[in-house]
């Protein structure tokens, strides 16, 4: 089979602490109803990466804590291709609980447009 470029590699990942550190310190915040997302561009610059902090402040019970990581690694590897190199932290807010995976995607799409644009 071919690979199609939508994998989402070590590379793409954060992965140690000093990393998530870096971006919790020195961020931008972007917001949606069910998502803030801290960007920190990278020196030197590489390919985008994402972390994740869900918390259980966000979603109560793990299947939804995980069923939201799903959908954020997701939509973030369909998107990473037109985003800038930037280390990227997605923490949800308890809307995302709540909300229809469609609607979740919808917001995620609109922040990676924001951060593309």
């Amino acid at each position: 089979m071919a690979k199609s470029g939508l994998g989402f590699p070590r590379s793409a990942r954060l992965l140690r602490p000093e990393a998530y550190r870096r971006v919790f310190n020195d961020a931008r915040r972007v917001t949606s109803p069910a998502f803030t997302v801290l960007v920190h561009r990278q020196t030197p610059p590489a390919e985008p990466r994402l972390g994740l902090a869900i918390s259980r402040k966000c979603a109560r019970r793990a299947v939804d804590r995980n069923r939201i990581k799903r959908i954020v690694r997701d939509s973030f590897r369909r998107h990473r291709g037109h985003l800038p190199p930037v280390d990227l932290v997605v923490m949800c807010r308890p809307q995302a609980a709540r909300a229809e995976r469609a609607e979740l995607h919808r917001q995620l799409e609109q922040i990676w447009q924001r951060l593309a644009g």
